[in-house]
Order: C-alpha cells, then sequence, then structure tokens
C-alpha cells in the first residue's frame, strides 16, 4: 500500500534524503556522472536543513536556495551551522550550475566530493538520530 509523505513531516525528508544518498554513493564510488551526484548531493542538504529546520519548528518555506537556509538554522541557533556552512559555501553555486546549460563546468574532483558525500552522511546520521521515524 503506498504511504503518502508530509511536507511538514522532517522524518519524511529525510527518507527521501536517505534514499538519494544511498544512490550517491554508489556513483561516487565507481565515479559515475560527477554532476550529476554534485547536484544530487545539494538536493540532500537541502533535504537534510530542511528537516533539522522543520523539527525546531520552522515552517516549510519551498526555495532550494543552501544559503537562505543556512541563515534560516542560524537564525534558530541551531547546532549544526558550523557543520552546515561550509558545505553550502562549496554547494550552494553549482546545485544551478550542475543543472543547466550557460555555466562553466568544473573539472571533476572525485576525492574533493567524496569527502562533501561524507560530511552531508553525518549531517544526515544527526538528523536522524534527533527524529522519531514515521
Amino acid at each position: 500500500m503506498p504511504r503518502k509523505t508530509d511536507a511538514s513531516n522532517p522524518a519524511d525528508w529525510l527518507l527521501i534524503a536517505t534514499s538519494d544518498m544511498e544512490m550517491l554513493r554508489l556513483a561516487a564510488a565507481k565515479e559515475v556522472s560527477f554532476i550529476t551526484v554534485r547536484s544530487k548531493l545539494a538536493e540532500v542538504l537541502e533535504k537534510v536543513i530542511k528537516a533539522e529546520l522543520i523539527r525546531l519548528g520552522w515552517k516549510l518555506i519551498k526555495t532550494h536556495d543552501l544559503v537562505f537556509l543556512a541563515k534560516e538554522l542560524r537564525a534558530r541557533n541551531s547546532d549544526l551551522v558550523d557543520a552546515v556552512h561550509p558545505l553550502v559555501t562549496e554547494l550552494a553555486e553549482v546545485y544551478m550550475q550542475d543543472r543547466y546549460p550557460g555555466f562553466d563546468l568544473d573539472d571533476p574532483d572525485w576525492p574533493l566530493l567524496r569527502e562533501q558525500l561524507k560530511q552531508v552522511e553525518s549531517l544526515l546520521a544527526v538528523v536522524q538520530a534527533r527524529i522519531t521515524p514515521p
């Protein structure tokens, strides 16, 4: 039977983020589709931040702006700000650049991307531990 997700439930954001991470781990290990993996990693970071914000009582705002979301974390005195900041700095611009033509593409840096993947995985684990599953 299908399960309806709820955008106001942080556990549902993490459910999707966890599924995305499974694919990202495999693609990064095989070094397949750098641009897609990096862009999708930014999406996962967005979902993790939104889950934490919703957990803190934030009313969902439909945005993909990682910088804005990081500021929302800071405004709520989240202890994740220091861990999120460098990832947002590194991934905010590529989130759009890797999805649409008209931008210069970076040469693949798989070691850096795998490190970013680990950092996002760590954030995901922290937020998952704070949220009761549905």
